[in-house]
This record gives structure tokens, sequence and C-alpha cells, in this order.
């Protein structure tokens, strides 16, 4: 399948609650901060309360950004050519805050993180809404798809197996703490060949080809049956 077996019918129309809608308009001050931070809590459900996980390569957290604290680190990240060839955010680091910003403005249906291990910040992750993202433009999705993005920091790190596990890892994270949630999906470019593999060992499988603004993605899908799997 490819974005093409996709018809409109198969996206969704979802919207933010009025509260939200007042806010943007800047109508009742308290109560439209109050909608923000309900808004911001929910889409995810309380992502920054998971905690830490038991992984096989270490004691994994999923940390949400601090642009301040963590837009160097993740702009030399992003500035490695392995990465920056499929993220394309390579720059100054007012590119990488730019990105984040943008993020942390939002409604919440994207939340940045960084992933530590064992303590030490290794990786850059995005837990997004996928009902809510433009990728449900492109292929169907059902209410309360989350999605993925993810890149590994030091290349010391890719290649063996550390990949695959954290992206298990973070998939029953998200499953865990999103009951409403039956899927975790990632579209990683079908070039980036390291990418697909770790989420297939990750226990994801390949649904569809699907052409996206700037790249021809690979959709993978976890589905919610298969987290006890291994």
């Amino acid at each position: 399948m490819n974005s093409t077996d996709a018809s409109a019918d198969d996206t969704l129309d979802l919207h933010l609650p009025d509260e939200f809608v007042a806010l943007l308009r800047g109508e009742g001050n308290d109560r439209a901060q109050a909608a923000e931070a309900r808004a911001r809590e929910d889409l995810l459900d309380r992502l920054a309360d998971w905690g830490p996980s038991v992984t096989p390569v270490g004691v994994f957290h999923l940390v949400p950004v601090d642009a301040e604290r963590d837009a160097p680190l993740v702009a030399r990240w992003m500035n490695d050519p392995a990465v920056a060839a499929y993220w394309q955010l390579t720059g100054p680091q007012s590119v990488t805050a730019d990105h984040l910003g943008a993020q942390l403005a939002g409604d919440g249906r994207s939340i940045p993180c960084v992933g530590t291990l064992d303590g030490v910040p290794m990786s850059y992750w995005e837990i997004y809404r996928a009902d809510l993202d433009p990728l449900a433009r492109y292929c169907p999705v059902r209410p309360h798809d989350t999605g993925v993005h993810l890149l590994i920091g030091d290349g010391a790190d890719r290649g063996r197996g550390i990949g695959t596990a954290l992206i298990r890892t973070v998939a029953d994270l998200v499953l865990a703490g999103r009951p409403a949630c039956t899927r975790v999906l990632a579209e990683p470019d079908v070039r980036n060949g390291p990418s697909v593999a770790a989420f297939l060992g990750a226990g994801f499988r390949l649904a569809a080809e699907v052409d996206l603004p700037g790249k021809r993605a690979a959709l993978m899908v976890r589905e919610r049956a298969a987290r006890g799997a291994r």
C-alpha cells in the first residue's frame, strides 16, 4: 500500500476543545490558561510522569525537553552527517532551537524529549499524536494513534541493538501510559535501512510505504496486542 491507497475518508478531522479555541482567541485569560494546561496534560497523557524503565541496555528515561538546557546538545546531534541526512536540521543552534520551540509553544500534540540511559543524555525523541498530525492526511490513522520520531545521538551507540531495545521500551511506555492508544506508529525514510530494521526488531511491522512531503516513508505499526511479544 502507498499513499494513493488512502482516501480522504480515511483521515480524521479532529478538533481541540472549545476551551482551547478560546485560548487562541484570547478570551477569558484564567479559563484559557486552565484549558491550555489541561490540553498539554491530556493530549499525551502526562508523558512527563511516565518515569524511568529498566531495559536490557540500562535504565532509560524519556525526559521532556528544556530548550535552554537541551538545545546545544540536540543541535550537535542534528549536525552529525548520519542524522542530518534524514532530519534535515543542520546549521546553527538556532535552527534546532526553533524546531524545539515550535513544539513547546504548541498545544501539546507533540512533545520533544531527550532520552537518558543510566542518567546520560544519548537520544532525542518526539512523541506525537499521529491522529492530530499532518501524517493523517497521507495514510489511515485511528483515534489516539501515537507516533514516534527518534535519533541516537552518539555513533558509538548505533548498530549495537541499543536503538531496537529503546524503541521497544518507548512503545511499551506509550501503550502503558496511554490507555486509549491502540497503535504506535513511526515513519522512517525507506532509505534508512538501519532505522527500519530497528523498528522491525522492536515488534513493529511494515504496514505500507507512504509518500510524505520530502520523503518516501516506511509506515511502521506496533499494535497493542503485540505489546507482550518478544
